[in-house]
């Protein structure tokens, strides 16, 4: 379809319109109506292309940590482990849903801009006027618009009648805009361009005709709704940093997992097969599954508890980013102020007055130089209050204990104005009837009333602009008796009041004869006395000073950015106490600056004024481009473009279009600025939280891989399986690190200045935290899991004693991780949130039920523990709250003692910690662990070459009956109260599988993985005599019973001969002698 060219219709005359526009003013005929309709089509705004349902599903998977999942799923799968894989896929699926359900609307803005059209218009056609469906004009219809519709295309105004338009949601000026049919400068603002009426905006006031010159995605809102969807949304901070976080996590586990594959087959001589299978094995378990689940959950909790605070939050990422935010841009009318018009100052021949109370509520009074008068002691104080209530056309009403206004809202301001006087409005109509009016007009501004009492006394009410009304007085009203006007006086204060940003009313009065019966314009050229002036402003909310106070404290920049007048703009942004409320630009401005001055600019300057929609977007833009991160708050369709591109778009709820609303991620449902500050508070402490759960979670990661590398390098078992690990990772972690999604916000959360956003999430210190935190579980664990197998415990008890080793070492850290770096030994620290408690008796709950039932042993392979094996727990596991918060101390102490430095940001105590530095105290905690890895290492060495020496020697003794003296005899200790160890089934899942040419019988289950078997120099000698053999380097049971039997199925013989010597048939020392007992005569 072909658009209208694109003109400056507000400034050419009407006839120069109707000439461009090829129409009249009779309007169009039929035929050209039919004609234009199919050159313009309809008077609709083009919808956008919309994502589908799928689609924004399948958008939740668009995150690396989720790629990685679902990676380790298909291995799981590819390996047989489905319990893993269901678990896993459930995690994955259960994220996507939410943020499915919470976005669901997210992408409504266009629609609610098309509903704001008018559903109807009365056009001129065919000489005749018609009721039409809006959608049906065309470029050079006339329309006729009276007071209560809404305008159904772009107007180029042909007749004015009493015009006034309310466009705030369109230019965000609160004030009606009086409408003239004089062309205005081509580069007027859209506020200013008093020859046009737009689409979307209502007639509050007189009539008109208009000829319809843009239609359609031509007119200005359509203009922002093409702008809207061109409108690139930004990830929020949150998500850049966990998308840095997950590819960080990513590169870590697989370098270490190639590390180890590198390892296994290049040192220990393990196949490339059994490493790829360890390697997966090991990935698949470092990976924090239930994290995706704990940020999606404690931001949907910040969810609820921001609407209980009256910020109700759209898409779930607001929530965090609210806590970042560092530059706030307001909107002036209804969000820092009520948009309600109110009388602020009276000025009249002889006082000053202050006017108190709150928008259109007549609850006030008077004050004078501070202090409260009485109105009987200024009778000229309540003339002038009376002549504002008659002469007025505004009612008021007080609808379920609001104030609603009928009429203009400057007018409403008098009645209310009147009502603080004691003045009843229904009361002094009746008694001073009303007998004529001149309405007021563009052309003579002023408005006039005729009155008349019943005892024969008549006034003539006059108000309008201060200096037209001037022109008409001769007196002035002073101490109850007319006086010569003094004009001096009366044009300092008009231009003190204007100075304030308020807007300049002036009142006046004329006694008459009682028979004048009509009100004509000579009867108020002349003679008129002046009773005082009004000041009128859209003042700010109470409750947003303290709010904008609040938030320069957080170290959080107010600007303002309005579409009303610079003068009122600059005199609202001083009474908020804006900084750098000297200055202001407009508009204008605006437009003459590229994009690196106003870069520059937007930095200095708080106060922005005659802004449109696209100057609104380019200071977002601007500010994004330095770094900052912005939340921009608006309720007109002129905010919906800036809405949606800054990093959280904030709507008013009561008195916001649609439009707004679903623009933004976030809606004040009070429409109070002061709401904001308290969103933000409570995401900095969703955030805080969120940062408590990653300190708490990733240690336990850090601990299971860490244990799984040990025993993997060092030749044992895995002391958990991998469904254990994942019963810890998405069973018990996450209940635990839920309940920190509940902490309450720290004391300090409102006096810190806002976080770098491009800082990643992990600080050197919480790299620290994490490696210190898993080198004490991996020791505990570890530590636990061997000393139970030294002492004969079966892999499915020492497994066991592992799991829950680990899960207590979480109970315990979790109170650590409540404050960062503060110490939790006070009652509040213990017990000052009763979801941990709750957390903590949960997974004891369902460590009873891992531990001790039936059906979760089968699942889990774990057996039920003893008293005493509790207590050992107990007493490895408290060891991590008493070093961390020795931990703790010592950095405070360092803190305390530390000088103080000068920085350019405030930077968290945790942020500035140093041992040595945070990099050298990682590494020296590594190279110890290492260090102990490795003397472990050389200590099993040792003992297999001591063995083998042991071995040679047995070969060349006399007699070969009797064991050397020297031979090291493992001395086995029965754990207390345990029933005898039954022989032991071969197990479910081998470890680490050896190809089959490498193995002489089938794998058992809890036989440890073995490095590839070498040919010994010598096979095992068996003694004719006793029958008896010597382990070899390699050797397993089922190989001795191959050699000796012919039978490797024959290794419980031997096992149960030698039970004085074997603690554990998976572990045989080389040099060991064993007695070869004679086959059973049932057996083959």
């Amino acid at each position: 379809m072909k658009s209208v060219k694109q003109e400056s219709w507000h400034a050419h005359t009407v006839e120069a319109v109707l000439q461009r526009i090829d129409s009249e003013r009779l309007g169009l005929t039929q035929s050209e109506v039919e004609q234009r309709l199919q050159q313009y089509g309809s008077n609709r705004i083009t919808p956008s292309r919309r994502r589908g349902p799928v689609e924004r599903f399948l958008a939740q998977f668009h995150d690396v940590l989720i790629y990685v999942l679902l990676a380790a799923a298909v291995v799981t799968a590819l390996l047989g482990h489905w319990v893993d894989t269901g678990v896993i896929l459930g995690v994955v699926v259960l994220n996507a849903l939410i943020g499915f359900i919470q976005e669901g609307k997210a992408e409504q803005a266009l629609e609610a801009i098309r509903d704001l059209l008018s559903p109807q218009a009365n056009v001129l056609r065919d000489g005749r006027y018609i009721l039409i469906p809006a959608e049906q004009l065309v470029p050079g219809d006339v329309v006729t618009l009276q007071s209560g519709d809404k305008v159904p295309a772009d107007l180029r105004l042909i007749r004015v009648k009493n015009l006034r338009i309310e466009e705030a949601a369109l230019t965000g000026e609160s004030v009606p805009v009086e409408k003239a049919l004089e062309p205005v400068a081509e580069n007027a603002p859209l506020g200013d361009r008093a020859s046009m009426t737009y689409s979307g905006t209502l007639v509050t006031y007189g009539t008109a005709e208009g000829v319809v010159v843009a239609t359609g995605d031509d007119t200005e809102i359509g203009r922002i709704s093409t702008m809207l969807g061109e409108v690139q949304t930004l990830t929020t901070p949150l998500l850049r940093q966990m998308a840095v976080f997950s590819r960080w996590l990513t590169v870590a586990i697989l370098g270490l997992a190639a590390a180890v594959f590198a390892f296994g087959v290049g040192v220990q001589g393990y196949s490339p097969q059994e490493m790829f299978l360890a390697a997966v094995g090991l990935t698949v378990a470092a990976i924090p599954e239930g994290l995706p689940a704990i940020m999606t959950i404690t931001l949907a909790i910040g969810v609820q508890r921001m609407a209980r605070r009256n910020a109700i939050i759209r898409r779930l990422p607001a929530v965090e980013t609210l806590g970042a935010v560092n530059v706030i841009c307001s909107d002036k009318t209804g969000t820092l102020t009520r948009n309600e018009m109110t009388v602020r100052t009276i000025t009249t021949a002889d006082e000053v007055f202050e006017v108190s109370g709150v928008g259109y509520n007549p609850h006030g009074g008077f004050s004078r130089q501070g202090q409260v008068i009485q109105m009987e002691d200024y009778p000229e104080l309540g003339e002038l209050c009376r002549a504002g209530l008659l002469c007025n056309d505004a009612n008021l009403h007080n609808v379920e204990s609001q104030w609603v206004i009928q009429g203009d809202p400057t007018e409403a301001s008098l009645v209310s104005l009147a009502m603080k006087a004691n003045l009843i409005p229904e009361l002094e109509r009746e008694e001073w009837r009303r007998v004529d009016v001149i309405p007021f007009e563009s052309e003579h501004r002023f408005m006039a009333t005729l009155h008349c009492d019943r005892v024969g006394h008549a006034f003539i009410y006059l108000k309008g602009a201060p200096e037209r009304v001037l022109e008409m007085c001769h007196r002035q009203r002073s101490q109850g008796e007319d006086q010569p006007l003094d004009l001096r006086y009366w044009h300092e204060r008009i231009q003190e009041m204007a100075s304030q940003g308020k807007r300049v009313l002036a009142v006046a009065f004329q006694a008459t004869d009682i028979n004048h019966c009509s009100l004509r314009f000579e009867d108020v050229q002349g003679g008129l006395t002046l009773l005082g002036l009004l000041g009128i402003i859209d003042p700010p909310r109470t409750e947003a000073i303290a709010a904008v106070k609040e938030c320069q404290e957080a170290g959080i920049r107010v600007k303002m950015i309005t579409g009303d007048h610079l003068l009122t703009a600059q005199a609202i942004s001083q009474q908020l106490g804006l900084k750098h409320s000297h200055k202001a630009l407009a508009g204008a401005e605006l437009e003459n600056m590229d994009e690196e001055a106003l870069g520059k600019e937007v930095l200095e300057v708080d106060v922005f004024a005659r802004a449109s929609p696209e100057h609104k977007l380019r200071l977002v833009k601007a500010l994004q481009a330095q770094g900052r991160v912005v939340a921009m708050t608006g309720d007109g369709v002129n905010d919906a473009p800036a809405l949606k591109r800054a990093d959280v778009g904030i709507a008013m709820g009561h008195k916001g279009t649609e439009v707004a609303k679903e623009a933004a991620e976030a809606v004040l449902a009070d429409d109070n600025f002061a709401s904001i500050a308290q969103a933000v508070k409570e995401g900095r402490t969703v955030y805080d939280n969120l940062k408590k759960s990653i300190l708490f979670i990733l240690p336990t990661n850090g601990g299971e891989a860490v244990a799984l590398i040990a025993a993997i390098l060092l030749g044992y078992m895995l002391p958990i399986t991998p469904v254990q690990i994942l019963w810890i990772n998405m069973v018990t972690a996450v209940t635990l690190a839920l309940a920190l999604a509940f902490e309450p916000p720290e004391g300090n959360v409102m006096r810190r200045r806002p976080r770098d956003p491009r800082k990643p999430i992990l600080s050197g210190f919480f790299i620290w935290r994490i490696i210190f935190v898993s080198a004490i579980l991996v020791a505990g664990t570890f530590g636990l899991f061997l000393w139970y197998r030294e002492q004969g415990a079966s892999i499915e008890y020492a497994r066991t004693i592992a799991v829950n080793t680990l899960v207590m070492f979480e109970i315990f850290y979790l109170l650590n991780t409540r404050y960062i770096t503060s110490s939790v030994l006070s009652r509040e620290g213990l017990l000052g949130n009763r979801y941990v408690l709750i957390a903590i008796a949960v997974v004891i709950g369902l460590q009873w039920l891992f531990t001790y039932t039936g059906p979760m042993q089968q699942l889990f392979a774990s057996v039920a523990l003893g008293l005493h094996d509790w207590g050992w727990i107990m007493l490895v596991t408290s060891s991590v709250f008493v070093l961390v918060e020795l931990e703790k101390f010592f950095l405070r102490l360092r803190e305390k003692k530390a000088p103080p430095r000068r920085v350019k940001a405030p930077v968290t105590a945790f942020e500035r910690f140093k041992f040595w530095g945070v990099w050298p105290a990682a590494l020296i905690l590594l190279l110890l662990g290492v260090g102990v890895g490795s003397w472990v290492w050389v200590q099993l060495e040792g003992e297999k070459e001591q063995a083998v020496v042991v071995a040679e020697a047995e070969r060349q003794a006399p007699s070969p009956a009797e064991p050397l003296p020297d031979t090291p005899t493992p001395k086995v200790k029965t754990p207390p109260e345990r029933t005898p160890t039954p022989v032991p089934q071969p197990p479910e899942v081998a470890q680490i599988p050896r190809p089959e040419e490498e193995q002489e019988a089938p794998a058992r289950p809890d036989v440890a993985p073995q490095p590839p078997i070498r040919e010994a120099p010598e096979q095992a000698e068996v003694s004719p005599a006793v029958k008896t053999v010597v382990v070899q380097p390699g050797d397993t049971l089922s190989q001795i019973a191959a050699r000796a039997y012919g039978d490797p199925n024959q290794w419980p013989l031997i096992y149960e001969a030698n039970r004085d010597k074997i603690k554990d048939p998976n572990v045989i020392t080389p040099g060991m002698e064993l007695t070869l007992p004679p086959v059973p005569e049932n057996q083959d």
